[in-house]
């Protein structure tokens, strides 16, 4: 009985983003790449140390970077997680932390136009899915990112 209630307790504390660091997120490190009609996308993710994590992306169509994203995910002193994306040369914008499992992290910023919601997930085969979601015209919109470990060259 005590072994169920420590297992439960664990499972809460990790859905709930309370008490969350940047160390949680360790499994996200590494660089990831897909392939989709003739776009290719590259994710690269340090590992978590200062209580940041530094990313990168690029979007390669045609011979061409088409695309890119500068990220940071950090641990403020407060306790409180944020990922901060600039795409492209846009300004920058942040998402809160609000929900954390073994596999999965949510990060929202209901105040942004689109999207609303940041989602990493490590599938079981370990791919990744990057997802974002939200409202954008009045509709509910999501854009999957399969990706693939590979070396980082």
């Amino acid at each position: 009985m005590r072994r169920l209630a420590l297992i439960l307790c664990t499972s809460v504390a990790l859905t709930s983003a309370g008490g969350a660091t940047v160390e949680d997120l360790a499994w996200l490190h590494g660089c990831w790449h897909s392939t989709d009609g003739g776009r290719e996308v590259s994710e690269h993710w340090m590992k978590p140390k200062g209580k940041t994590m530094l990313g990168l992306s690029r979007t390669i169509a045609g011979g061409k970077t088409v695309a890119h994203e500068f990220m940071r995910i950090v641990e403020e002193e407060n306790g409180d997680v944020f990922f901060i994306a600039q795409p492209s040369g846009q300004k920058e914008t942040s998402f809160k932390l609000v929900t954390v499992k073994s596999r999965e992290v949510v990060f929202a910023n209901p105040a942004h136009d689109f999207p609303q919601r940041v989602i990493y997930r490590l599938q079981e085969d370990g791919s990744l899915l990057g997802r974002i979601e939200g409202m954008s015209k009045g509709k509910e919109r999501a854009v999957d990112f399969p990706m693939q470990k590979t070396r980082c060259d």
